[in-house]
């Protein structure tokens, strides 16, 4: 059976879970909220930190293993997924768009539901899922076929499956859903073939759409079933017809910040890669290149869909440097209030958050090769040797200039969340150090077809690592300390008030450092790589962290010689869930 559910009644109620609705209080206090995880990013602002400091410096040494569960069967790949937490049950996705409830005191399965896939997915960079949204009775997640199903939360019974695209042209979905005073919010994937990146919000009871707001200028956004408004201005900074499958995939999802009632997403690379193409390749007249709004992040209007301001992080984008990297909001040490986002390219910005201007820019990553800076404007200065050749100036037509180009297009920093703590003022920012020998080839679009016009091979920038986690002060840039891998880093990052920051390797750590000095405190093999979300909660008076591992996601599929790098490193698919046992918290 594609699609199955182990719901008895009896099951649940042997947990002695109420099951009572999650609410948008709940969801708004999340992060204060220390015995239960309700949302992606521990809070709807993505910081990714705990207030709980039971577990510290001084005691993590002693934390241990309560249980683990495992995802079973032949459909490991990546495992990308942050758990959930409410009223006693932890819910995960796996890959290939299946959701299981957990029974957080003993780990054993209450339920699972597998989505019914068609034949003919094109998901682009492995079968991954990094998890659900949960509301009122309800639980939502993504399907790779590009659909938004609900279930009750009890009994994996579906309360609604909705489209959100047609997986034929090449869509598909990965992210967590975000809810927002009763709507499911959510991007879609697809960007390598030509679609067009969206947001949709949905009623959360019935799954009827609100609104959509698509991202590419000169498409149509939509409110309550009628058009609303155009996106940008017809072909103000794309050339001919490209608009039509211009790309901005907005596959990460959002954010949401109840301070300016703002949703932030941002959108990927434009279609094709092909900079040359899109009039992109050489400066034109303007900004007729920029091909907005790819590459940017976006604040819109939760209520309409809305754009209330933009920030276009690579304009003229020739490498793949998506813009979807989660935006952080945060308060500086002079109470200013900020986004924060490390993005593809390998720059490190800081936005204002009332209205999404530019304040302030830092490479992130060494050996930056595309541009030599951001200058006051919030713009890149290009390097334009540093861009792919233009195919039709080659004597073959066929092949441009091959360039060297740091970071890779797998990114300064990919979809790994970073995380940001109140406590000392730091993001902590998982990226890779790697280049890429790139170049343009001719394209056209065809539906379902990859929409490139590009080829690559990645290379290790250094022989002794290419993973980097780093600790960046977000007011002046500075890079406090650095822990260096071997293998690319491709998981989340957690921090908490006990002065820890957490975080996996490919190799199957799930390591603790300290989140002043960077010392590794703690360590733990999990048999498998690290590529998810770590969260950490309170039950019975004593604190507990949950990762999943489970190797897979983009490198090894698009890895080059990165990818013959770590292809000893084994599948997996087990859910870690450790604890600090009360008589050893104060040791």
């Amino acid at each position: 059976m594609n699609r199955f559910v182990m719901a008895v009644t009896a099951a649940v109620l042997a947990t002695g879970v109420a099951h009572a609705e999650v609410t948008e209080e709940m969801l708004l206090n999340d992060t204060a909220s220390t015995g239960d995880v309700l949302t992606n990013g521990m809070g709807r602002h993505l910081q990714r930190y705990s207030p709980l400091e039971t577990l510290n410096k001084d005691n993590v040494k002693n934390l241990v293993p309560a249980w683990a569960f495992s995802l079973g069967g032949e459909k490991q790949r990546g495992q990308e997924t942050q758990p959930l937490v409410h009223d006693g049950v932890m819910y995960i996705t796996g890959s290939y768009s299946r959701m299981y409830a957990i029974d957080i005191k003993t780990g054993k399965e209450i339920w699972q539901y597998d989505a019914r896939l068609p034949e003919g997915i094109l998901p682009c960079c492995d079968v991954v899922n990094r998890g659900a949204a949960i509301f009122g009775d309800n639980i939502y997640f993504g399907t790779l076929d590009a659909r938004m199903v609900a279930l009750n939360a009890k009994t994996g019974d579906v309360v609604w499956n909705k489209k959100i695209a047609d997986y034929k042209a090449g869509y598909s979905y990965t992210a967590a859903p975000l809810i927002v005073r009763g709507l499911v919010i959510t991007g879609n994937s697809g960007g390598e073939f030509g679609i067009v990146g969206e947001v949709q919000a949905r009623d959360a009871e019935t799954g009827d759409l609100v609104w959509t707001r698509p991202v590419i200028e000169g498409h149509m956004g939509t409110l309550n079933g009628e058009e609303s408004t155009m996106t940008g201005e017809l072909n103000a900074t794309w050339p001919g017809d490209m608009w039509k499958t211009g790309g901005g995939a907005t596959w990460l999802g959002g954010s949401y910040d109840a301070d300016t009632d703002t949703l932030v997403f941002g959108a990927g690379n434009p279609a094709p890669w092909n900079s040359h193409l899109r009039n992109a390749g050489t400066p034109v007249e303007g900004n007729k290149g920029d091909n907005l709004y790819a590459a940017s992040r976006i604040g819109i209007d939760p209520a309409t869909g809305e754009i209330k301001w933009h920030y276009q992080t690579t304009p003229r984008e020739g490498w793949d440097y998506d813009g979807v990297n989660e935006v952080v909001a945060y308060t500086d040490r002079s109470d200013n209030k900020r986004w924060a986002t490390a993005d593809r390219n390998g720059f490190f910005y800081v936005l204002n958050r009332e209205d999404g201007k530019f304040v302030s820019a830092v490479p992130f990553v060494k050996d930056i090769t595309w541009a030599e800076g951001i200058d006051d404007t919030g713009r890149p200065i290009f390097i334009e040797e540093g861009r792919p050749g233009d195919p039709t100036a080659a004597a073959d037509g066929k092949k441009g200039e091959v360039v060297f180009a740091s970071p890779s297009f797998l990114g300064g920093k990919n979809w790994m969340p970073m995380a940001h703590s109140p406590k000392t003022g730091l993001f902590y920012v998982p990226s890779n150090e790697w280049g890429m020998d790139i170049w343009n080839e001719p394209i056209t679009y065809k539906k379902g077809a990859a929409y490139l016009g590009s080829g690559f091979t990645i290379k290790p920038n250094y022989e002794d690592h290419i993973g980097s986690l780093k600790a960046i002060d977000p007011d002046t840039g500075e890079i406090k300390w650095e822990f260096k891998n071997d293998a690319p880093l491709w998981g989340g990052v957690m921090t908490t008030a006990g002065g820890l920051v957490f975080t996996g390797t490919p190799e199957g750590n799930f390591i603790a450092f300290d989140d002043e000095t960077g010392e590794e405190l703690w360590s733990f093999q999990t048999g498998s790589g690290i590529v998810g979300q770590p969260i950490t909660w309170e039950q019975d008076g004593e604190q507990y962290v949950t990762v999943i591992s489970g190797w897979g996601g983009a490198v090894p599929l698009w890895g080059g010689e990165v990818a013959k790098k770590v292809n000893y490193l084994n599948q997996g698919g087990l859910l870690w869930t450790f604890r600090l046992p009360a008589q050893l918290a104060a040791k």
